[in-house]
């Protein structure tokens, strides 16, 4: 256990180290089996944060996304927590103020992330496969950058289907609804 341990800190340093000695735009940190962000990235990465425009922590297991995480990497434009324990963010969140899209899919959200609805250049938020049943409709109606909405894979209530063009000026991807069965 303590070598594949091991194997998987020394495969996000070379990663880490990989984004800063090519002044990469992106970290690619999926599959790494991470419980929260490793506290030592924030210091290893200071002289390149301001360039990461692109995260991936997808199928990891954390469990939350700390502040200091989305301070760090303000000029982020894509974020993927795909496959993740999620269920929050950080209001921080809502200084993202490049971010475009988000992949929150396959995590424990049992609400919609209200936060994501005042981040300004948010384009695309896919929320596939979590447990979400409410959603602000009218905050979400108001998202002038918004173009796709993927909430396919979670209980929605039925005023969420009632969010067609013209209403919304985004694409809203739901389940199909499920036929009553007769008696």
């Amino acid at each position: 256990m303590q070598k594949r341990m091991g194997e998987a800190v020394a495969r996000v340093a070379r990663k880490v180290n990989d984004t800063v000695e090519n002044k990469t735009d992106s970290l690619d940190l999926a599959n790494c089996k991470l419980m929260t962000f490793p506290v030592g990235i924030y210091k290893a990465m200071r002289s390149v944060t301001e360039g990461i425009h692109r995260i991936s922590l997808a199928n990891n297991e954390l469990k939350s996304i700390t502040s200091r995480f989305v301070t760090t990497f303000s000029q982020l434009r894509e974020l993927n927590l795909a496959g993740n324990y999620l269920h929050r963010l950080p209001e921080e969140i809502t200084s993202l103020l490049h971010l475009r899209a988000i992949n929150l899919s396959r995590n424990r959200f049992r609400r919609f992330p209200e936060p994501l609805a005042t981040v300004p250049s948010l384009e695309t938020i896919d929320l596939e496969e979590n447990e979400i049943a409410e959603v602000p409709t009218e905050k979400l109606a108001s998202m002038a950058s918004l173009r796709s909405l993927n909430l396919r894979d979670n209980p929605v209530g039925p005023e969420v289907r009632l969010l067609v063009r013209p209403l919304v000026p985004f694409d809203l991807l739901l389940s199909p609804e499920e036929p009553v069965p007769e008696a």
